[in-house]
């Protein structure tokens, strides 16, 4: 087939699927999905090839940690949410140049308890409480 790829379309490497979704002049356009290893890592909209507008990142086993806004395929400016390993949100609110910039954060130790939670404005902490664990 002659010319780029426009319409539905799905790209492999090594055999394994790691896109399917929508293209325009040979690049991803539209809502689509990426894989890595044969997991989904990525679901949402892309413009001009890369990440753009709403999408959700998972980890390497499924597990749900980034929904929000991208720009040119990062975690950019917008509104979003992260998640720790346990599908708590650890940061719901705005990013600035791919940095927690206005919102409220959580901070879990390894047995799950709530260590810190806090607000953060402008890029600062600006109140927060800190808890200590009886373990």
């Amino acid at each position: 087939m002659h010319g780029k790829k426009n319409g539905k379309g799905k790209e492999y490497y090594d055999g394994k699927l790691i896109f399917e979704g929508i293209y325009l002049n040979g690049k991803k356009n539209g809502n689509g999905k990426e894989y890595y290893d044969d997991k989904l890592i990525y679901e949402g909209e892309y413009s001009n090839g890369r990440r753009f507008g709403n999408g959700k990142e998972y980890d390497y086993n499924n597990d749900l940690i980034f929904e929000g806004e991208y720009l040119n395929g990062k975690r950019w400016n917008g509104k979003g949410k992260e998640y720790n390993y346990d599908d708590k949100w650890e940061f719901i609110g705005e990013f600035v140049l791919g940095k927690k910039w206005n919102g409220r954060i959580k901070e879990y130790n390894y047995f799950d308890e709530l260590m810190f939670e806090g607000e953060i404005k402008n890029g600062v902490v600006i109140k927060y409480n800190q808890y200590n664990s009886e373990k």
